[in-house]
């Protein structure tokens, strides 16, 4: 492990003029919460910050309802917010994509905010014995171009990374429209968080649209009936401690066994989580049928690059999508 030191500073304003920084290799300063994926890093030599920040005691942890919708403190952990009655009760997809993420002793001490920064999983990432990998070392080029891509991702890609996005609470997130609270010594601003993830383009190793001394401080998920009728799927190689090689995640409003409006977002294919209108906009006024979901399901794919080992995700996930949504259509 590369030595470091470690700061807690007192309040948020110590810690803003720390000039840390969240999900960057290449900041000599971090921020760390939870540390659950930190520590992971450090020990592997992935990261190697001088400098980390302790964030812990320092953001809210609070996860409340109101007649708006929810919003969840950056600091909750997974744990409390999965079983929070509101959180089951109003929106389901955001319970089961936590409980079908990590390990129980893993979300009893991660927390919301660390989730939606997670690094990707994708080998060549996580192992420095690869030197090729732009998002860990930029300009480096991209061993997994030229190598085992079962993990990787077949929408979102450039030539210069194919890394596929890990969080399963951010994809289930994202098919709420919800918008991410960011705040810094400049103030606080709001930005949706199907904008905050960056596409990879030449600049893997800018994931997210967080400034130098930024911080992720809660999540604003808006009510509706997308949200109360919601599940998700997650497609892994073992059955718990295992990242998706495809998930799905989708909310639809019915009347009378026809989808009036539904959402919906892939996760395990996207280099950041990702949304599919073209899905969406088939399925408006569309009937629960296999046949209508399975042709609504099939333009996920536009657009798709699959390379090698990870072909067979263009019909896992439309697969993932037909029955995402016969499950939540089945629910009351």
């Amino acid at each position: 492990m590369h030595p470091f030191s470690l700061e807690r500073p007192r309040d948020l304003a110590g810690a803003f003029a720390s000039g840390a920084q969240a999900g960057r290799n290449d900041a000599p300063i971090e921020f760390i919460a939870g540390g659950t994926d930190m520590v992971q890093l450090l020990q592997e030599h992935v990261r190697r910050p001088d400098r980390l920040v302790s964030l812990s005691g320092l953001l809210d942890a609070t996860i409340e309802l109101s007649p708006e919708g929810l919003r969840i403190g950056a600091a909750a952990t997974m744990a409390d917010t999965a079983a929070h009655p509101a959180v089951l009760e109003g929106f389901p997809v955001i319970a089961e994509a936590l409980l079908a993420s990590a390990s129980p002793q893993v979300r009893n001490q991660a927390t919301i905010g660390g989730n939606l920064l997670q690094r990707t999983r994708c080998p060549y990432f996580r192992d420095v014995g690869y030197a090729a990998c732009n998002k860990r070392a930029p300009g480096s080029g991209c061993s997994a171009l030229g190598g085992e891509t079962r993990w990787n991702a077949v929408l979102g890609t450039s030539q210069s990374c194919i890394a596929a996005h890990a969080s399963d609470l951010a994809v289930a997130l994202v098919a709420l429209d919800p918008v991410v609270e960011l705040r810094s010594a400049s103030g606080q601003r709001t930005v949706p968080l199907a904008e905050f993830h960056r596409l990879p383009g030449e600049t893997p190793h800018i994931e997210t649209v967080l400034e130098p001394g930024e911080v992720v401080a809660g999540i604003l998920v808006p009510a509706s009936p997308i949200a109360r009728r919601s599940h998700y799927l997650k497609v892994r190689d073992r059955a718990s401690f295992e990242f998706a090689l495809v998930s799905a995640a989708v909310g639809l409003d019915l009347e009378d066994g026809i989808i009036r409006d539904a959402h919906v977002a892939l996760g395990g294919v996207g280099t950041k989580p990702w949304r599919v209108p073209e899905v969406e906009a088939a399925l408006s006024g569309a009937a629960l049928e296999e046949a209508a979901l399975r042709q609504a399901a099939a333009l996920a794919t536009q657009g798709a690059e699959p390379r090698g080992g990870n072909a067979f995700k263009i019909e896992l996930m439309q697969r993932a999508i037909v029955r995402a949504i016969q499950t939540a259509g089945a629910r009351a």
